[in-house]
């Protein structure tokens, strides 16, 4: 058995020690770093746990199962929207400013449309896992399904080609004007 001051001396423990659990994956490596790509996991399984457990129990799920889920999915695809296959701006991580958020409003929040955040959806067998999507898609589908998103989003373009819009989608007026 190696024991500790071997390692140390040897300079195997450092090592070790720094080793990162969650590398940043090739395909958004150029933008963003390991360090804030380590904080936005850890956040966003730290959130995600909380609100799971108020959900479904405490002994639910746990940060280090979270953190392995969520890392699969950004190395399964982060780069783009699972929903519409943008390609996601990771450089938007930890931009948010909330009194500029407060004072822009919508215009603000629209440029983080394509903010990577995470979606839970279902695997082929049902099972739950989560997806990386952009803000803007995750903010419409909110709580529906993956199906039920779908059907709305076939919905809305049905209801836009239709002869009844004359394939214009419905009034074009403004909703200040229309005010």
């Amino acid at each position: 058995m190696t024991n500790l001051k071997s390692l140390t001396s040897c300079g195997r423990l450092r090592i070790h020690m720094s080793k990162v659990l969650y590398a940043v994956p090739d395909t958004i490596k150029a933008a963003i770093g390991q360090a804030k790509y380590s904080r936005w996991l850890h956040a966003k399984a730290n959130a995600h746990v909380r609100r799971d457990r108020k959900r479904y129990g405490k002994e639910s799920c746990t940060v280090a199962l979270y953190k392995a889920a969520i890392h699969l999915a950004v190395c399964e695809g982060g780069e783009r929207d699972f929903y519409t296959g943008e390609m996601l701006n990771w450089e938007l991580v930890s931009k948010w400013e909330n009194a500029a958020s407060k004072e822009g409003r919508s215009k603000y929040k629209r440029r983080f449309a394509l903010l990577p955040t995470l979606d839970h959806s279902l695997n082929e067998k049902g099972e739950p896992k989560f997806v990386i999507c952009s803000w803007r898609v995750n903010d419409a589908k909110s709580d529906l399904t993956t199906t039920e998103f779908l059907a709305l989003c076939e919905a809305v373009l049905k209801y836009r080609d239709s002869p009844e819009t004359g394939g214009g989608g419905g009034s074009r007026t403004p909703v200040r004007e229309a005010l």
